[in-house]
């Protein structure tokens, strides 16, 4: 089977289908070639919250002596499995080199744009199309137990009402008394009101559902191998044959750099930080927006059709293996903040690669190489945020229109 269409895209995640719906709306035809089944990779098991409060980027003051002393504890909530690895340290070379208070500044200025467009876009992609993904304008908070904590992140909220971030800062007594999940104990909270939720794996349903329906298609258990560019455009080699394409977009996620190796392009400097969650039944008591429990960096969200506890970050490589300690270091760090921290059934244990670059900023444009060849990948743990934003500037620069936004602190050539 040898097929043609005009785009391409290598990844049916938030992404990719996100990409692919933006790009069929603009009038492209348009095929997603996904190795496993839609939604299966980081997209799944995320906490599905949309956060411009996130703006703040993971190369922060600090990082740095601050994961040196989580070595020796695996179960820590930034962990860097020690091994022999040269593109792994490579890359912590230049995330460290980045832990300064200018380049932090700078990287949340253009991290807060994106998930805060992105955000302004949700509403009208919910309703546009229709999803069904339990989305809600709820807001999230930020809990803490002790003072130390509280105060590290506040000495942040100046610089996130400089690029227009809305915080609230509640005390512990008044946070007790409107919240009845939280057990006694809590020292202050700061609620971000502009933020949201959905349910990560009902949303990508969605997408792939409505891409469908308006002519996109997706070819499911269908891997690509390699990429060859050609004159004129693009040949992936994939597990059933060659698909052509004038241009293809790599929106694979930690996958995406093997990808661009393969074509013999630019190096994507991505490196896998593996993340971990767990999916109950909804307990009888669950706080009423979603809560980052902050001295455990723990994310809580309630949904109608379930709960979910999820977070960390462990560097291992592409290691598959489940690691129960740290599926265990959610559900404690959950029970000292909640009076229902576990629902009454386990119904998923889950971990993914979350796609990381060492600026904390995702690639989205032309790598460099080939003008045929497109990046949308590197997102993070924000890959579900940022999707709707992703999708509409990545088309924008494929159609050749003017862009919604600036493109130019998201494009590849920055690593170069």
């Amino acid at each position: 089977m040898n097929t043609h269409d005009e785009v391409i895209i290598i990844g049916g995640g938030a992404i990719g289908l996100a990409s692919a719906l933006a790009l069929v709306e603009a009038g492209r035809s348009v095929r997603v070639l996904e190795a496993s089944t839609v939604g299966s990779g980081s997209s799944h098991g995320n906490c599905g919250t949309l956060t411009p409060s996130h703006a703040a980027p993971l190369a922060a003051p600090g990082t740095v002596r601050k994961a040196l002393g989580w070595m020796l504890t695996p179960d820590a909530p930034f962990y860097v499995r020690p091994r022999l690895d040269p593109a792994l340290w490579r890359w912590f070379a230049h995330f460290a080199a980045r832990c300064n208070e200018r380049d932090w500044l700078e990287t949340m200025r253009h991290k807060g744009a994106l998930l805060q467009h992105s955000r302004a876009l949700f509403p009208q992609w919910i309703t546009h199309y229709g999803l069904d993904c339990e989305f809600a304008e709820s807001g999230v908070d930020y809990v803490f137990r002790t003072e130390q904590g509280f105060e590290h992140d506040r000495a942040e909220l100046q610089h996130l009402h400089a690029i227009g971030i809305a915080t609230e800062v509640i005390d512990g007594v008044d946070y007790e008394r409107g919240e009845p999940a939280v057990k006694p104990g809590v020292f202050a909270a700061i609620r971000f009101p502009g933020d949201a939720r959905l349910r990560p794996d009902r949303y990508v349903a969605e997408l792939a559902r409505v891409l469908r329906e308006r002519g996109g298609v997706i070819e499911e258990q269908c891997e690509a191998r390699g990429i060859v560019v050609e004159r004129g455009g693009v040949r992936v080699d994939t597990a059933h044959g060659a698909r052509d394409a004038r241009d293809v977009v790599l929106a694979a996620g930690a996958w995406s750099p093997r990808l661009a190796r393969s074509a013999g392009l630019s190096r994507l400097p991505i490196q896998p930080g593996k993340g971990y969650s767990i999916t109950y039944d909804r307990p009888t008591l669950v706080p009423r927006r979603p809560v980052v429990l902050r001295e455990r960096s723990v994310c809580v969200t309630a949904w109608d059709s379930g709960y979910r506890l999820g977070s960390t970050m462990e560097f291992a490589g592409y290691d598959s293996r489940l690691n129960r300690r740290r599926l265990g270091a959610l559900e404690r760090g959950a029970a000292e903040y909640l009076h229902e921290p576990v629902g009454p059934a386990k119904r998923e244990e889950w971990f993914g690669w979350r796609p990381l670059t060492y600026d904390d900023l995702p690639i989205i444009g032309r790598v460099p190489g080939h003008r045929h060849v497109w990046a949308a990948a590197g997102h993070g743990m924000m890959g579900i945020g940022m999707s709707t934003g992703t999708a509409e500037l990545l088309a924008d620069m494929i159609c050749e229109r003017d862009p919604a936004m600036d493109p130019a602190p998201y494009r590849a050539g920055r690593f170069l």
